[in-house]
């Protein structure tokens, strides 16, 4: 019992403090592929071949159907549009599996954008948005990365209210396609 009271005590901390992206800009952002969605359709992801095309927003979510993670998902499908105009790929990822994904990406994402699973953590380990793993269980922070071209972070943004990830991102893509326009 006193186990799971301390466990219960620290998830809590965790989720009162405050997000922090470890990946900063400048860094190599880490390759992967990885099973992903969009309007219930799956296919693998690969961010090597999105960067062809031009920016990358990744953004981590802690889990589907949550009451914050849906309200992220709508605000990423509303913008989609802009993200699209200005050249760049959006993409979310959870520790969700891809059949959790494909209803996500139809009902709260509106088939606008893909959402990844990654149910053994590695992609989120590998930029360093895993938030708790507690035995089997393990679930990302909210993280939202912008990836240029060239691999290269060029923007990072956490925090665990969902509000400002869509609107910062933006504006990120946007400086990003301004100075490749110089």
């Amino acid at each position: 019992m006193k186990r799971v009271v301390a466990v219960a005590l620290a998830l809590g901390c965790l989720v009162a403090a405050p997000a922090v992206a470890a990946l900063k800009p400048g860094a190599v952002a880490p390759d992967f592929t990885a099973p992903a969605a969009v309007g219930g359709q799956e296919f693998t992801f690969s961010l090597a071949k999105a960067l062809k095309k031009g920016p990358v927003v990744l953004y981590f979510f802690p889990k589907a159907f949550t009451k914050g993670c849906t309200a992220e998902a709508h605000e990423f499908a509303a913008a989609a549009d802009r993200f699209a105009a200005e050249g760049a790929t959006l993409i979310g990822m959870s520790a969700d599996d891809i059949g959790t994904l494909h209803k996500f990406s139809s009902q709260e994402c509106s088939a606008k954008f893909p959402v990844a699973a990654d149910p053994d953590l590695k992609v989120i380990r590998a930029y360093d948005a895993a938030l708790v793993r507690v035995g089997s269980v393990g679930i990302a922070d909210r993280i939202s990365y912008v990836i240029a071209p060239d691999d290269r972070i060029v923007y990072a943004y956490a925090d665990r209210n969902p509000d400002k990830h869509v609107e910062n991102t933006l504006a990120a893509v946007r400086e990003l396609e301004a100075k490749a326009r110089k």
